[in-house]
Formats: structure tokens, sequence, C-alpha cells
């Protein structure tokens, strides 16, 4: 228990004064914020290194997809992937909900890396024009977007139907799909005590080639991800 409270005092406290020292960076090229989320990154993992004796291992690392656009399809099990994954990955676009946008100093922060949000469960004039948005975005940079298919975190043994979003967004983009587990839960759950002693693995999935069925698709995603955190956990 002492575990838990020390990590996620010093955690919060480090995520707070990052935000505070690229404060001025708001006012700076978009590359430049950018660091600020690589640094978190690495806070989350030394954190967990000093105060829970939890190692994270990269697996799969050959798989990343190289010379060519492509979105991230993630499991979700922890806040860890969301600060993570910015130090493997190229800056990944967030596909977030948007309550999170509205949040001061990070909501700001998210919006500053051109994350993109979209309102759950509901059907507005911003959510009628996401796929649009998502097009445009990925037309214009070579940084990929990365969705969480689960549609919020669960927990490690929850195996809920991934939401029809992914395959829509595969269906728009018309690029591969990089799929990634991760068994973040079992140290860091999206609610109670954090868990010491266990180690935190990244698993990075081959590709999911682009011109599959959406149905197809979405199958081939879901059975990879939880076939593979099966053998994690």
């Amino acid at each position: 228990m002492i575990r838990h409270y020390l990590f996620s005092i010093f955690f919060f406290i480090g995520i707070i004064v990052i935000s505070i020292i690229f404060l001025p960076a708001f006012f700076l090229p978009q590359s430049v914020v950018l660091l600020g989320g690589k640094l978190m990154g690495y806070w989350a993992k030394l954190c967990l290194r000093i105060f829970l004796s939890s190692k994270v291992i990269i697996k799969g690392k050959e798989n990343i997809i190289k010379n060519q656009k492509f979105f991230i399809a993630c499991s979700h099990q922890s806040m860890f992937e969301t600060f993570y994954l910015q130090t493997i990955f190229n800056s990944p676009i967030f596909i977030l909900k948007k309550e999170l946008i509205l949040i001061p100093i990070f909501g700001w922060y998210l919006k500053k890396i051109g994350s993109i949000s979209i309102k759950r469960n509901k059907i507005s004039k911003d959510n009628l024009s996401f796929f649009d948005n998502i097009s445009k975005v990925t037309t214009n940079t070579d940084r990929p977007l990365i969705i969480f298919p689960q549609g919020t975190r669960v927990l490690p043994y929850e195996k809920p139907p991934f939401k029809k979003g992914v395959s829509r967004i595969y269906q728009e983009l018309k690029i591969s799909c990089q799929p990634v587990a991760i068994n973040s839960g079992y140290v860091w759950p999206k609610k109670g005590v954090k868990r010491p002693n266990k180690d935190i693995t990244v698993s990075i999935l081959k590709e999911i080639p682009a011109g599959l069925p959406p149905e197809e698709f979405t199958n081939t995603l879901q059975n990879l991800i939880y076939s593979e955190l099966d053998l994690l956990n």
C-alpha cells in the first residue's frame, strides 16, 4: 500500500512539473511540445521501476511498420499506455474522449499535439465530421493515429467486443493497422491499488494489411490482441 501511494504521489508530481516546464512551449512549434509527451512516458517508466519494482518489456519491436502510413490499435487497461506509447512510436495522434480535452493544462497539451476528440455514444456535428478529420490528419502527417478499440480502460480479465469505430477508421484510411497488446492492468489497474513486482509487457504484433473486409478486419484484430493478452497474463 505504501508503494502504491509513493508511486502515485511522485508520478503525478512529476507530470505536473513537466507540464509547468513545458507551458511556454504552447507558444512554440508543436515538435517542442511533443518532447514533453515523450518525457512523461519515460517518467512513467522510471516511477514504475523505482516505486513498484516493475520493468517495462518491449516485445516485437521488429514488427513496427516502417516507410508507410499506418494506425495503431492498442488494448487499454491503464493510463500507462497513454503515456508510454509516445516513447515507442513517432509521437502518435490520440483519438480520445471529448472530456479529456476540457481538463486544464492537460487538455491544452492534448489539443496542441493534435489529438482528435469524440463525444462517446452521442450523435453531434463534431462526431459526424470525425472521419473527415482523421482522413485530413493522416494525409498531412507521418505521425500514426492511435485508437483504443475497447473504447475505455478495462480490467485485465475483461474482453469486451471491439467498437465498430476501429473498422470504420480502417475502411476510411485504407492503410495498415499495427496491433499492440499491453498487460498494464495487472500493475497499474484502472482503479484500486497499484501492484508491485510484476513487469509490464508491450507486445507489438505483426501488421494487418489494408484491404480486408471490415468484419474480417475487426475479428482478426480482436483475436490477435486478446490471444496475445492471454499469453502475457
